[in-house]
């Protein structure tokens, strides 16, 4: 999977390609073009939102931290989403931090301005909810699998919803913040990405992971990479 992004592109956001073009056009004046920094903070656990962000070339985690300071992925949103369901869901504020853990760039729209478009109704609304339930989907399976499969296997799981959200087989990541993010021991990321090196999945060196072979990746991953990325074709393409 090579192909390049229009990072300057709105539609290179699979939301906003997937909205007629009557609502799209509405949306495109508000539509404002960012880069985001690797761990530049959208928003944190709490706080109140002022805009919505459709990432293009990142990739934006919802994180959770405990209160002895420990944090795990609960979500991870690229092109194929949006952050800040909560403020068309009927609240202002979230208990998960919204973090870029890949740069690059996306698109941002006001609140309020993406509020009053929900409350039209059509096909923005239809959209949005069919996505958020595919978001409880994923973040559903990541809980179940972060219980009952090997780390080999989530971490397979993990790479591949990344290589989707970037289109691009060369990812920059550490494994510091792999292990930070799946809520593991940096050593058990070390074993496992050397695990996948040496059997010719992906090569990894010195944060820079490169997909070799995408198929035996997903041999190599649970069930769970399958259910949620069928649940989200099945929602969207509605």
């Amino acid at each position: 999977m090579s192909a390049c992004l229009n990072h300057r592109d709105a539609r290179s956001n699979r939301l906003l390609v997937a909205l007629p073009d009557e609502d799209y056009q509405r949306l495109l004046p508000n539509l404002e073009f960012l880069r985001l920094a690797h761990g530049e903070i959208l928003h944190n656990s709490g706080d109140q939102m002022a805009y919505l962000y459709f990432p293009t070339t990142s990739i934006v985690s919802l994180l959770y931290t405990t209160s002895n300071g420990e944090t795990a992925e609960m979500g991870i949103v690229g092109r194929c989403g949006v952050v800040g369901i909560a403020l068309f869901m009927g609240g202002i504020t979230t208990p998960a931090q919204a973090v870029a853990q890949v740069a690059g760039s996306a698109f941002r729209i006001k609140a309020k301005r993406l509020q009053e478009e929900f409350a039209r109704g059509g096909a923005l609304q239809h959209l949005l909810l069919r996505y958020t339930q595919s978001l409880i989907t994923q973040i559903s399976q990541i809980a179940v699998c972060n219980r009952f499969h090997t780390f080999d296997r989530r971490l397979c799981r993990w790479l591949l919803f990344s290589h989707d959200c970037l289109m691009t087989d060369e990812m920059l990541l550490t494994q510091e913040n792999i292990s930070q993010l799946l809520g593991v021991r940096r050593e058990a990321v070390t074993v496992a990405a050397g695990r996948l090196q040496d059997a010719g999945l992906i090569s990894y060196v010195r944060g820079h992971i490169h997909v070799l072979d995408r198929k035996r990746l997903e041999t190599s991953s649970c069930e769970c990479y399958k259910v949620v990325t069928d649940e989200y074709e099945r929602l969207i393409t509605l």
